[in-house]
């Protein structure tokens, strides 16, 4: 059989002459980015061609590789399918992440689900011969025990630990270990996956891990993870549920080593997520969601044995999985208006969680109302040009002045790309500059005198133009293209905010705050977001950035009964509106295209 070479890495395996080159890749374990899920639309799966022979280009390869590119011997992997032995090199790299882990917490009742209790259970004797079961029953006053823990009777007796889930024994553990009892609280997001370690006798934070939801292989949002399920019916659910499972369980292995804790001593995992990724976890088919009339096959909250998904903690572990709304108002978005207690309010507030779906959520007066748009992956960087994740030389914000461009650039590393919140910043100052007009438009460079500090800014590329960013030793641009996903993004979530205002029948100018949640969100600046339309000038004054609400939010429902019924109960009250059913949205979406004022 041919074999493929990476060269960087001194790694090559054999394959059969079928796939393309980036899924041969990626079954190989071996990173490429690939933010369209290899439909031949992103043009960022690059790799250069060493040696060996591909076919030819095709045409997509030509309006999406730059002539430099092609004449460097770079293709896209998704769009060639090899046949001989060929040589490659790969021409991304993981880089260390910006990723939020913190967040603010309210006060609450420390009352974990799970529990440890001693007790004394007697030894057999001749005379008497009990047998186990009954003197475990007389030891906890009950009339009976599950069955499966006189598995472990031959420990147990003497002084005993119990670990009780609720009222219910679920385990025995020999002599007194009542001071190890650990939990971990979990976000798992489309981009992101945060864990923390919570000492559950004293709602400590032991350690903390994060990293990127390797689910990004299947494509880097949830509706093209989704197709990906979609198009591969047979072993999708369980490769996308043991892709997530492992990095869970690899995160608590770094969890239990920073922490100096064992594994067998973690009896409860709370997790807070989409509804997507939530279905994902638990193998359960999430092709329903992605297709109308996008209803999910399951909302509720769950509480489930850890080892059923595979999850390494004590072998009576439970995962306690939080509660959606709707297809796209999941258990992350719940976590968030609980922990801002939105319920509560009397005030008329905007929680906003800023993502690939921009998910909103209005209290009037503890009224919940909420949301989700399509924001499109542009805010994190994605669909750009040069657009990469909040990682080690991505340019995080810019400002354009008559001496030039000046960049920050996340590690203060060289320039390589452009992440969320660095597009925004940008796309701010064009519009503060004139460069681009209200409708979305670069302005004329004939318009311009040869003088003014913006002509060089500009260039042409055929009829299109182009803001160099950077120039040497390779440019980076903000393309027309760019400028418009940003538009796209900005004309969601505007009018998202104005369909929940109009249906609570409030204005703008009458929400007293606007809390902002989220890994995107926590690197907006006010300045951003009010300078680029997404949110109007009306509530720049009233912005509270509240970090990880939803891996708070998890936090709290490991710690306390109370607030895993709360929220329970949260969810079921929360309404939901479906954005593009209600009347006179095409409208509105149109009229929150124009950047500057609705």
């Amino acid at each position: 059989m041919p074999k493929i070479f990476i060269k960087q890495l001194g790694k090559d395996f054999e394959y059969v002459p079928k796939k393309n080159l980036l899924q041969l890749l990626l079954e190989n374990d071996i990173f490429v980015d690939n933010p369209c899920n290899g439909n031949g639309s992103c043009g960022k799966c690059k790799v250069r061609v060493l040696e060996g022979n591909l076919p030819p280009l095709s045409p997509t390869e030509r309006k999406l590789l730059k002539e430099d590119e092609i004449n460097a011997d770079i293709r896209l992997s998704c769009l060639v399918v090899p046949k001989e032995d060929i040589t490659i090199e790969i021409l991304q790299k993981e880089r260390k992440h910006k990723i939020l882990t913190t967040g603010y917490v309210p006060e609450f009742e420390f009352n974990p689900t799970i529990s440890k209790k001693i007790f004394e259970i007697k030894m057999p004797t001749l005379e008497t011969q009990s047998p186990f079961e009954d003197s475990l029953c007389e030891a906890l006053g009950s009339k009976k025990v599950n069955w499966k823990l006189l598995r472990d009777y031959e420990s147990s007796y003497g002084t005993v630990t119990g670990v009780f889930n609720d009222s219910e024994l679920i385990a025995l553990e020999a002599g007194d270990t009542t001071e190890f009892l650990y939990g971990v609280a979990i976000d798992i997001g489309t981009t992101t996956v945060v864990a923390a370690l919570i000492d559950m006798n004293n709602g400590e934070d032991l350690a903390t891990a994060s990293r990127i939801n390797p689910q990004k292989k299947f494509g880097l949002d949830v509706l093209t993870r989704i197709t990906y399920e979609l198009e591969h019916p047979e072993g999708s659910k369980e490769e996308l549920q043991k892709t997530i499972v492992e990095a869970i369980n690899e995160m608590v292995e770094e969890l239990c080593s920073e922490g100096k804790v064992k594994k067998e001593n973690i009896y409860e995992i709370s997790i807070a997520a989409n509804c997507t990724m939530m279905h994902f976890l638990l193998g359960v088919d999430a092709t329903s969601i992605g297709k109308s009339p996008y209803a999910p096959v399951f909302t509720k909250a769950k509480n489930i044995s850890a080892s059923d998904l595979g999850i390494k903690a004590a072998k009576c572990a439970r995962v306690y999985c939080l509660p959606s709304v709707s297809s796209y108002i999941g258990a992350d978005i719940v976590a968030g208006a609980y922990v801002c207690e939105l319920h509560k309010a009397e005030e008329n507030i905007l929680f906003i969680d800023i993502g690939t779906n921009g998910e909103i959520v209005l209290s009037k007066g503890g009224r919940l109302l909420s949301c989700s748009c399509a924001a499109g992956p542009a805010l994190e960087g994605m669909n750009i040009s040069s657009g990469m994740r909040a990682a080690e030389g991505a340019v995080e914000d810019v400002e354009i002045t008559e001496k030039g461009v000046d960049l920050k650039v996340i590690g203060e590393e060289d320039p390589i790309g452009i992440c969320g919140s660095g597009i925004l910043a940008a796309v701010k100052e064009l519009l503060r500059t004139g460069i681009v007009k209200n409708n979305g438009a670069f302005i004329k460079k004939e318009q311009l005198e040869g003088s003014d500090y913006r002509y060089k800014m500009i260039q042409l590329n055929g009829n299109k133009r182009e803001f160099i960013l950077k120039s040497t030793p390779e440019q980076l641009l903000i393309t027309q293209g760019d400028v418009r996903q940003v538009q796209l993004a900005k004309g969601a979530l505007l009018s998202g905010f104005y369909a929940l205002l109009k249906q609570a029948k409030i204005d703008m100018g009458e929400l007293d705050k606007v809390m902002i949640a989220g890994q995107f969100g926590a690197h907006l600046p006010a300045d951003s977001l009010v300078g680029t339309g997404i949110l109007p000038k009306e509530v720049k004054d009233k912005l509270v950035y509240i970090g990880n609400s939803s891996k708070t939010g998890a936090y709290m429902a490991l710690m306390s009964v109370k607030v895993k019924k709360e929220i329970e109960d949260l969810a079921g009250e929360m309404e939901y509106m479906e954005l593009g059913a209600s009347e006179g949205y095409e409208k509105l979406f149109s009229q929150c295209l124009i950047f500057g004022d609705k």
